[in-house]
Order: C-alpha cells, then structure tokens, then sequence
C-alpha cells in the first residue's frame, strides 16, 4: 500500500512519531550521543531533509504545509536547544542547515512529480 493511501489519522500519526524522533534526538543531552563522522551540518541537513520527504511521502498534496512545518520545526527545535539544560546549545548554522534540508527535501518532491507525470 502507497504511504499516502492510509487513513488520514495513521498518516498523522506516523508523521508525528517522524517528528518525535527527530525532537528526542534533536534534546538529547550531548554526551548520550554517539559520536559521528558526518559533522553536525550534516546530520541536520539530513534529519530535515527525511521529515520533508517523509511528510511528502505521507500527504504529497500538502505542497506547502510541509516544508512550512518543517522549517518551524527546525527553529523550534534550535530555541530548546538553547533553553533546555542538556549541554546542547542553539546555532544559526544548524537553523541554514535545517532550511537546506527542507530545501532538498522540496526539491527532491518536485523532481520526482515531474519526473512520474512523463
């Protein structure tokens, strides 16, 4: 079955848990993460760039909602970084890296649209 044929309530819900995975991983204090080689830019631009496509995935109809809630999402989450006590910290290059993602993710969505109406 095609992600975007579920009900609208599963598809709510699997884009909420999308999202509450990002956010857990986005609040964990920083010493209970696993230590990468990818950088930090990098993983952010990723992350945002699956829950864009993930939210395309789930609702292609929903052209702007998505990367509008996505990009909120990103500056949401960057503030509680900086508020929260978990050793984490806010950064406006995260934020350009969460709208890149964002960016992608649309992109990847208009790309492939165009490519299946051939």
């Amino acid at each position: 079955m095609l992600p975007w044929r579920l009900s609208r309530p599963w598809r709510l819900g699997l884009y909420a848990l999308a999202a509450a995975i990002l956010f857990v991983l986005c609040v964990l204090p920083s010493e209970d993460l696993p230590k990468t080689a990818t950088g930090d830019r990098t993983e952010h631009t990723v992350a945002w760039f699956v829950l864009t496509v993930t939210g395309y995935l789930l609702a292609p109809k929903r052209r702007i909602a998505i990367p509008a809630f996505a990009l909120a999402y990103g500056l949401v989450v960057e503030v509680l970084q900086g508020v929260l006590p978990t050793g984490r910290h806010s950064d406006v290059l995260d934020v350009l890296a969460d709208f890149l993602g964002v960016g992608l993710g649309v992109a990847a969505f208009l790309l492939v649209r165009r490519l299946a109406r051939r």
